[in-house]
């Protein structure tokens, strides 16, 4: 219980600061953070190599997206995924976000963390062990390249442009694919060291979540009627998954 508790009075700490700066979209800074606290107080009880490979693998992850985050966040107004939230709850926004925002991202991150925590045998490392890293390897690649070419991208100042080149033009959302991809490999090596399939809920909740909630329904439920060319690169790009683009 020690992890929900640390987690859960990070949540109202940040809470408290988004108040004060009229600004919940820190909330995301701590997204890829939950993840390594969980992973930090594992390898503390358990102190094996393997929860030493998935603290080290989800520091990487975790660090370099609230990092990614902040730098790509400064200077700039509230997320309009936040502001919507605000203009919905009204006055009521700045208490109800504890538990809409920060309370409820902290309850879907101690779930889907499960492979963080669940990291405590100490078994030879396998060839799902292996996999995993794999999978993480070239889901980190996706997501790194895949921020960083639509960074480039968005400095260009284009207002009704598309991102259609480098893995843009293979997946319309490399950096969600990425961050699925390297779920799955967390989740294999979760797998590997409790010997339990049902860590694999995880992957998939993290990936129902980048498909169908925060991730790409969400970012296409209205980006064509702020980039009218969008419809097109629809057409011809896949969803999700990598594919050579329809002539």
């Amino acid at each position: 219980m020690t992890t929900i508790y640390i987690m859960l009075g990070s949540a109202v700490g940040l809470w408290i600061i988004s108040v004060k700066l009229k600004d919940a979209s820190i909330a995301d800074l701590i997204w890829g953070m939950w993840f390594v606290i969980e992973a930090c107080i594992a390898h503390f009880e358990f102190s094996t190599d393997r929860s030493l490979l998935m603290l080290t693998l989800t520091s990487i992850w975790g660090i370099r997206l609230s990092l990614y985050l902040g730098w790509r966040n400064h200077g700039q107004p509230e997320d309009r995924r936040y502001r919507a939230m605000r203009a919905y709850h009204g006055s009521h926004f700045w208490w109800r976000s504890l538990f809409t925002v920060f309370i409820l991202q902290m309850l879907i991150a101690w779930l889907v963390g499960a492979p963080q925590r669940y990291i405590s045998t100490s078994t030879p490392f396998g060839m799902l062990d292996a996999i995993g890293l794999g999978f993480f390897c070239i889901g980190l690649l996706f997501e790194v390249v895949g921020d960083w070419q639509l960074s480039r991208f968005l400095k260009q100042g284009q207002t009704d442009g598309v991102l259609n080149t480098g893995l843009w033009k293979y997946t319309r959302h490399p950096n969600y694919f990425g961050d699925a991809l390297l779920w799955w490999g967390f989740g294999l090596i979760g797998v590997s060291a409790t010997g339990s399939w049902w860590i694999l809920i995880s992957p998939l909740l993290m990936t129902g979540l980048l498909l169908k909630v925060s991730g790409v329904a969400m970012l296409e439920k209205n980006i064509q009627t702020r980039r009218p060319k969008y419809q097109e690169y629809i057409e011809r790009t896949s969803t999700f998954f990598p594919w050579f683009p329809k002539q």
